[in-house]
């Protein structure tokens, strides 16, 4: 079961949710942190998963926008106010069963009123929050996951079996990112100035700004020096002058033809 329920308003922060959401499942594991159209499978009952993760979970994170508080119901009740709100209520099962509740502000301009909040949930205005800004949100999503690494020590633990099994990637896989590992070429460009080669599929041979005669198969190999260019001779040879590169590709063949 998770550790983390992340809780917020249909048509307030969904976007905010979902990403707060991803960071800590790449951070502690997907299976630690709940989101409900991410963790209730299909054909569950959803009445029943939501409440059993909240009786759950160690943390509920309230994700909160500036449309949360004034939302309203079909007949035109703000949502708060409907004792079956399922963002009220899963916030009221978070507090009875000792959840550790943790309001996410988002937006500079977002506030919590004790006094407009209904009074099963009005202590959560009381709860110490952290705030979410989308121009920071790197940093608001690191401190987040440091704070509760600090605070759930299951988190912890497992965050550290995460890096242990990676053997250090940092979760980036087939990378070379936060620990070192190896590119996945198919998702990587590299962009050089001169030479021969292109890093994508199968890398062959690469020349960067090569300067002098350059070998590098079998065969013979005859330079001669013209102008500035080289001319080479034998399996794949080139001629070079002023700029202009000419290939000649002959087997054993051609070889022993010109040999006659």
């Amino acid at each position: 079961m998770p550790d983390i329920f992340v809780n917020y308003r249909t048509n307030d922060e969904d976007a905010t949710a979902t990403l707060i959401e991803r960071e800590l499942s790449q951070r502690f594991g997907t299976d630690r942190v709940f989101r409900a159209s991410k963790s209730i499978r299909i054909g569950r009952a959803f009445p029943q998963e939501l409440v059993t993760a909240v009786r759950r979970s160690s943390v509920l994170l309230a994700v909160i926008g500036q449309r949360w508080a004034s939302a309203r119901t079909t007949d035109g009740r703000r949502a708060l106010d409907d004792p079956e709100d399922w963002t009220r209520r899963e916030i009221v099962e978070a507090f009875e069963s000792g959840a550790l509740v943790v309001p996410v502000l988002v937006g500079r301009a977002t506030r919590l009123d004790r006094h407009g909040l209904p009074p099963e949930i009005a202590r959560l205005a009381d709860c110490q929050y952290r705030r979410f800004d989308h121009r920071d949100a790197d940093s608001c999503l690191s401190r987040l996951g440091d704070d509760l690494a600090e605070e759930i020590p299951q988190l912890a633990e497992a965050e550290r079996m995460i890096a242990q099994a990676d053997g250090g990637l940092g979760g980036t896989p087939y990378g070379v990112g936060r620990g070192g590992g190896v590119v996945d070429a198919d998702s990587y460009r590299h962009d050089q100035s001169g030479g021969i080669g292109e890093v994508g599929r199968d890398v062959g041979t690469f020349i960067n700004n090569a300067s002098g005669p350059v070998h590098t198969g079998g065969g013979t190999q005859n330079n001669t020096i013209r102008h500035g260019g080289v001319e080479f001779h034998g399996d794949g040879s080139n001629y070079v002058e002023h700029g202009t590169v000419n290939n000649r590709f002959g087997g054993r063949r051609d070889r022993e033809e010109r040999r006659r």
